[in-house]
């Protein structure tokens, strides 16, 4: 029989190396959108109700603008990263790879669409 340490048992084991990265990206986001969030919701506000041409005038100045699309850079890449803990916790095998596939798919692409229209809308 053969007596071994907790510390000989999980020698070869290590981390996947990517734990602490994807944390502290996961962190970083939430504070970003803790600040953005808040001033999406105040930037947008008085847009909100208005005709067309008022609200492509309010965003063509650059602060709503850019508060806009940095909320949607940083929402749906924080989206991205939750959803992949969650394949990765429940989701095994191929189909952990496809589903993390389709979902970065998804986060991509609809940040895509959220920018383009925030860019037709303020060019």
């Amino acid at each position: 029989m053969r007596y071994l340490t907790d510390r000989k048992r999980a020698t070869g084991l290590g981390s996947a190396k990517s734990g602490v990265h994807h944390f502290w990206a996961m962190k970083v986001s939430s504070v970003a959108l803790l600040i953005l969030v808040p001033l999406f919701v105040f930037t947008f506000g008085p847009a909100l109700g208005g005709s067309y041409e008022e609200v492509t005038t309010y965003f063509a100045r650059p602060f709503p603008a850019l508060v806009a699309a940095l909320t949607f850079i940083i929402g749906w890449k924080h989206f991205n990263d939750g959803a992949q803990v969650l394949i990765e916790d429940y989701v095994h095998g191929t189909a952990q790879k496809i589903t993390l596939i389709l979902v970065t798919c998804l986060s991509y692409a609809a940040m895509a669409t959220g920018l383009f229209a925030i860019a037709k809308i303020a060019l």
